[in-house]
């Protein structure tokens, strides 16, 4: 017994000598002088899982920067977009910059690239119809544009090109491995586009857009490259440096806790990336951005530029009045409701009203055409929808006189009231107080060729002739009274009309 006792003592004590030995080989392997993280991440199954993994340091580098030489207003909250105010019609320097690294883009080392520099809607709701407020902005400026270019300042800018389609935009090309800048203009204040004008709104803000693209196979440039914007807002000149002062005055009332919500003004302001900008107005509506702007004229004939008839504010239309059978009824089908808006000159809004029933247009007040449509076509279009007429400025009354035979013959039949059978009146309404507007009516009213009317007389004191001037005319009283008769000329060609 005592034999195996000790037995049992040798066997655990050469495991324990065993166990203290492999602990040992661990503890060198393991020392605080061979152990390293480094040498531990460097194992192959960690560089596979560490290349999956995004670099925190790698941000996309876009290949341009655009920086405008105006600067930010302090007054914008630390987390929002830049804000920068601009002066009408002063020149502002933007600084086109190669900013690609070594290998980047290879294929326009050497050859040029084309920016169309534009100033833009900053809000959705005004880009739906920006192709209408630009209208109308025109009409109250004619001949003048948004968008220039001062082109004795600029730097570096070949073939700069404008197009009379597009008064918001100015397009050159230029070498990215030269110095280039392009010095604009924006000749539209904020204010221009508020709805209304009672002193002291507040003007709507507007985007200056850089859109550049390389040249294609086909010597066209088209390809998109990159794309820019930042935010301004315009005032008349001074404004801006006025609004700068008066945002600055106002930081340095706050106290410092206050100021850490809101960004420092820098003095350049750097265009941040953006999405190209659409080509045509109906991608404001389905999103679906078209592969580059180009200025040729076949690309801007899908604009669908209304034409100067309809566009005009002024515009009096063919001198026909609208009948009852031209009004929009609220019954109307969306087929039936472009049909009545080509019929009554709005083309140009066809697409904008695609999905539009006669109900649905019916429902829009006249402040909701005049900012869907502009001023000029937004009261235009009202007018028409609500089927109002042009009130005439002078009412007469105008009958044919018999025939003399044909009294002779009423007469003989004894018939008392033959009179007032045959004396029937038309009423003539005149839209302008002169003397060729009633012998076109007179015409039209009693069916006579217009070209065998010679003259037109009232007959005066002792039955004297007296000429029909636009002067006689605008002495006449509203809602006159006449008799006319015709004579023949003197020289057998076409008659003469004589009012009694």
């Amino acid at each position: 017994m005592a034999w195996v006792l000790k037995m049992d003592e040798v066997i655990e004590s050469g495991l324990v000598h065993d166990f203290d030995a492999s602990l040992s080989g661990i503890g060198q392997e393991l020392g605080a002088g061979a152990y390293s993280m480094s040498d531990v991440l460097a194992l192959p199954i960690f560089k596979q899982e560490d290349s999956s993994l995004p670099q925190e340091n790698e941000t996309k580098h876009p290949p341009f920067q655009y920086v405008m030489c105006a600067a930010t207003s302090p007054a914008v909250k630390l987390y929002d977009e830049t804000l920068t105010y601009l002066n009408q019609g002063q020149s502002y320097e933007i600084r086109m910059l190669d900013n690609r690294k070594a290998g980047d883009i290879p294929e326009i080392n050497g050859k040029l690239v084309k920016s169309i520099i534009r100033v833009v809607f900053h809000d959705r709701r005004l880009q739906y119809t920006e192709h209408q407020q630009l209208e109308g902005w025109k009409w109250n400026r004619p001949g003048d544009r948004l968008l220039d270019l001062d082109i004795p300042m600029s730097v570096g800018v070949i073939d700069i090109k404008t197009n009379p389609s597009q008064l918001n935009a100015v397009e050159f090309l230029w070498d990215p491995t030269k110095c280039t800048s392009a010095f604009i203009q924006v000749h539209c204040i904020s204010t221009e586009f508020t709805p209304r004008k009672h002193g002291g709104e507040k003007g709507v803000p507007f985007r200056i857009q850089v859109d550049t693209f390389k040249q294609t196979e086909n010597g066209e440039y088209t390809d998109h490259l990159h794309s820019a914007s930042c935010q301004i807002k315009v005032f008349k000149p001074k404004g801006a440096d006025r609004k700068q002062k008066t945002d600055r005055e106002k930081m340095e009332k706050r106290t410092a806790h206050e100021k850490e919500k809101y960004q420092p003004s820098y003095d350049t302001t750097v265009l941040t990336e953006c999405s190209p900008w659409p080509d045509t107005p109906t991608t404001f509506v389905n999103n679906s951005p078209t592969p580059a702007p180009t200025f040729t004229s076949a690309q801007h004939n899908t604009y669908s530029v209304p034409d100067s008839n309809s566009s005009s504010p002024n515009h009096q239309g063919d001198g026909t009045s609208q009948g009852s059978g031209d009004q929009l009824h609220p019954s109307a089908t969306i087929q039936e409701t472009q049909q009545w808006l080509l019929k009554n000159r709005f083309s140009a809004y066809t697409r904008l009203f695609s999905n539009f029933s006669g109900a649905d247009l019916l429902k829009l007040t006249r402040e909701d055409l005049v900012q869907i449509c502009g001023p000029a076509d937004g009261i235009r279009l009202y007018n028409a929808l609500k089927s109002r007429s042009v009130r005439p400025r002078l009412t007469i009354y105008v009958c044919q006189e018999p025939l003399r035979s044909l009294q002779l013959e009423c007469q003989e039949a004894g018939s008392s009231d033959s009179n007032g059978a045959i004396y029937v009146y038309h009423a003539i309404y005149l839209e302008e107080m002169a003397a060729s507007e009633v012998t076109r009516k007179l015409a039209l009213a009693f069916n006579i060729p217009l070209h065998q009317i010679n003259q037109v007389y009232r007959q005066g004191p002792t039955g004297i002739h007296i000429l029909v001037s636009d002067q006689m005319v605008q002495n006449f009283q509203d809602e006159s009274c006449f008799l006319f008769t015709t004579i023949k000329a003197e020289n057998g060609e076409g008659f003469h009309i004589i009012l009694k």
